[in-house]
């Protein structure tokens, strides 16, 4: 059975739910494994896959909800070490300096933390042929 891209008509969270400075994955999908995870800055939530572009089935976190470096300013891929910038996703070091992070369209609702649009599946090393 495979997975088609689709609307998440459920919150992934409350803002007040995440904390500042800090990350944590999600899986929208129910695929088993988070698949994006989101990083809050004050009042702004930026979303981004849990892909990186050095190695597409290579997952960022270097333990569960921990995709920030030690003092939480860059992204890192605990893969390979690369440091990606919060806001924009830009890889400003590491293998694949000068990619970025694929974002994901969020939404902010009452409070809560929406995706915007549909919402493809991650990435697996072992596709099922159709």
């Amino acid at each position: 059975m495979s997975i088609v891209p689709r609307p998440i008509v459920e919150p992934l969270c409350r803002l007040d739910e995440l904390p500042e400075r800090r990350s944590r994955g999600f899986d929208p999908l129910g695929e088993g494994r988070d698949t994006l995870f989101l990083i809050r800055l004050e009042d702004r939530v930026f979303a981004w896959r849990n892909a990186c572009p050095h190695y597409e089935f290579a997952r960022m976190a270097w333990k569960k909800d921990e995709f920030l470096n030690a003092d939480h300013s860059l992204i890192l891929c605990g893969a390979h070490g690369a440091l990606f910038d919060i806001v924009d996703g830009h890889c400003v070091k590491g293998p694949c300096e000068g990619q970025r992070l694929t974002a994901v369209p969020l939404e902010l609702r009452d409070g809560a933390i929406y995706i915007v649009g549909d919402y493809a599946p991650g990435l697996r090393k072992h596709q099922p042929r159709s």
